[in-house]
């Protein structure tokens, strides 16, 4: 069972099970919303996932054509959450609201092309210029 939430308390999570992928992501929309050089996300199957407090959400159209929604504590801002249409049925967490981070490791780095000079990554990790053409649960 994994537990987290967002800086203020007012919104907590619960997750059961194991994350199908745990990605680095230096795209320029995650950049933004992290206001840093990427995010780190952990997906897993939205009936697994349990919120409890009041969030709010941001949805916009990437460059794709999928629509992303961007779920955060009304109060204090935290990204939590997010989910994209080309994804239907998992949901991304953001790591650092996990209680523990440390308890999921990452396997993989998207939009590489992307990553700013400054934002070192893991050279070990496969890394693509984009979006993989993979799903969550394939091998990365």
């Amino acid at each position: 069972m994994l537990r987290g939430g967002c800086l203020c308390g007012q919104v907590t999570y619960e997750i059961d099970g194991e994350p199908a992928v745990v990605a680095h992501c230096h795209c320029r929309d995650c950049q933004r919303l992290t206001g840093s050089g990427h995010s780190t996300g952990a997906m897993f199957p939205v009936d697994r996932i349990r919120i409890k407090g009041s969030v709010s959400e941001f949805r916009l159209v990437a460059d794709s054509g999928n629509t992303v929604t961007r779920t955060f504590c009304g109060s204090c801002g935290s990204p939590l959450f997010g989910r994209n249409t080309g994804m239907d049925g998992v949901m991304t967490v953001s790591v650092g609201t996990l209680d523990d981070p440390g308890a999921v490791t990452p396997q993989v780095t998207v939009f590489a092309r992307s990553r700013n000079p400054w934002d070192a990554f893991d050279p070990g990790l496969p890394t693509f210029d984009a979006q993989p053409a993979w799903k969550p649960g394939d091998r990365v």
